[in-house]
């Protein structure tokens, strides 16, 4: 009887939410190939459930069920947390209870059942052509005069807006992954998707001279060898996300229109000019790598609104 105990405590032991916690996001970031923005989410979301269930008495992966899980979230709601951020903790502990079933951590999946409310919808910002024309002029004339920061501020932007992409996918794209014979670029997009993306002309012109009269001179100011980072930051090493995002918002800041002011609005715009030109819904969605067709679809809804704005703006009977 004594060994079985000692055994039975020993299990217990290795039952331990942290521990759990601990092995489920050594799995995602090894065997799952998610993104690092994904990763730290799921960490900081289980770090706290961890928490919530230790200051509620549960500290063992088998005594982690359904109402626990629906208690923290309703403690999220009580705190007024945004309903997207409910959501996302939703979806974190839904991974981990899934994970801790598959594996045999606990006997049953208690997440199976736990739903959460749906985020609140809000439609991406979006540039108008002529504001992005107007924009693009005015980086023209200062890559003009082949200062290397303007030169690689319109190739930034040029690529931004003509292929659509995420600003992680930018800044970690290298020399060798543009096509400029094809007009492509190769993005590595999320969960280690890799895609193939068109861009046009002028994107191409703004790369070239970027490439022969601005990257070199950004390099030179590098410590150590910029390797075959595309894009450079000021001190000649890899742009970063948040260098890249600077750029961009001291673009937009002084534009119209409310949201955010962030890379990721060339790439709504871009989405939008695309349906509005008539591209196909799937195309888009290749172009922009979503593994959904509806995340796509909220496109076709700032289309039709930016429609309904334009009717009751012009039509007589409106």
């Amino acid at each position: 009887m004594a060994e079985q105990s000692e055994q039975a405590e020993q299990e217990r032991a290795g039952d331990r939410l942290v521990a759990a916690v601990d092995a489920f996001l050594a799995h995602a970031r090894h065997a799952r190939g998610l993104s690092e923005q994904t990763l730290r989410a799921y960490a900081n979301d289980l770090e706290q459930f961890v928490a919530f269930a230790s200051a509620r008495g549960t500290d063992h992966a088998s005594d982690v069920g359904l109402e626990l899980l629906r208690d923290w979230l309703w403690e999220a709601d009580q705190r007024r947390l945004a309903r997207s951020t409910i959501a996302r903790r939703s979806s974190s502990v839904r991974a981990f209870t899934r994970w801790a079933s598959e594996t045999g951590v606990t006997a049953t999946d208690a997440g199976v059942r736990l739903r959460a409310p749906k985020g609140a919808s809000h439609l991406p910002r979006i540039v108008s052509t002529d504001q992005v024309r107007t924009m693009l002029d005015g980086l023209g004339a200062r890559a003009a005069t082949d200062d290397p920061t303007a030169l690689r501020d319109l190739a930034l932007v040029e690529l931004l807006y003509a292929a659509a992409i995420r600003v992680s996918e930018l800044v970690g794209l290298d020399v060798t992954d543009l096509d400029r014979g094809r007009l492509t670029v190769r993005v590595l997009g999320k969960g280690s998707k890799e895609r193939v993306v068109p861009f046009g002309v002028p994107a191409r012109d703004a790369l070239e001279a970027w490439l022969e009269r601005g990257r070199p001179a950004l390099a030179a100011r590098a410590e150590r060898p910029a390797g075959t980072a595309l894009f450079l930051g000021d001190r000649g090493a890899r742009l970063g996300v948040r260098s890249a995002y600077r750029v961009v918002a001291r673009l937009l800041g002084d534009l119209p229109g409310e949201g955010p002011s962030g890379p990721h609005t060339f790439r709504h715009t871009a989405a939008t000019h695309l349906l509005d030109g008539g591209a196909d819904l799937r195309a888009v969605q290749e172009l922009l790598g979503h593994a959904s067709l509806g995340t796509t679809q909220i496109y076709t809804h700032v289309s039709s609104a930016r429609l309904r704005e334009v009717y009751r703006t012009a039509h007589p009977r409106a």
